[in-house]
């Protein structure tokens, strides 16, 4: 299916205490490991959107064929990198599937899985029945539509009475927002040990 991709990867990891996108899976930093899967399913184009620590984000992805396009505003939630990815993709008619750098467990055929259903449905990731998020794959005119949100929240508010499809996806709830989810996912293997 024609497509383009997003990869936001503005976040400040404060929580965390140190950058999520450059924890390493296997040797790769976790956001060049997204990337990579990104660009297996074949996008027009994949916007890499960028704002805390920028430079050594950006300088994890060299060589790849990655738009990047910093958000000056990443402080103020994840509203405004989906607004940077809308305006940077603006003209597409193509469905957009947009992933985090938080999430070790994505697979490419979790990802193959959003693209396989009708181009003019929304589907999201279901954690479990009361948990829904990225990866997603998004209308054109859904992403379109980012201007009207507003701080930390996603589309969520967007498609009441027009509900998304739901790709069960339990793996994916396990993220890396603490201290302590972070030596979780070290202790599964899922990111390496700290040298």
């Amino acid at each position: 299916m024609p497509h383009n991709a997003v990869l936001l990867a503005a976040g400040g990891s404060s929580r965390l205490g140190q950058p999520k996108q450059l924890l390493l899976r296997q040797g790769i930093p976790l956001v060049r490991h997204i990337a990579d899967l990104l660009l297996q399913t074949q996008p027009d184009r994949l916007i890499l959107v960028t704002g805390g620590n920028a430079e050594a984000v950006e300088a994890t992805l060299a060589g790849l064929p990655v738009e990047i396009c910093r958000n000056p505003d990443w402080e103020t939630g994840l509203a405004s990198s989906l607004q940077s990815a809308a305006k940077a993709l603006k003209g597409s008619s193509y469905p957009v599937l947009i992933t985090g750098t938080d999430q070790p467990r994505l697979t490419l055929t979790r990802l193959m899985q959003l693209l396989e259903n009708s181009a003019e449905q929304n589907i999201v990731s279901q954690y479990r029945p009361d948990a829904q998020g990225i990866p997603v794959r998004l209308t054109a005119e859904t992403l379109a539509r980012a201007s009207e949100l507003r701080g930390d929240k996603g589309f969520r508010d967007l498609w009441k009475g027009n509900p998304p499809l739901k790709i069960d996806a339990p793996e994916l709830l396990e993220d890396l927002d603490t201290p302590e989810q972070l030596a979780e996912a070290i202790r599964a293997g899922w990111i390496d040990q700290p040298t």
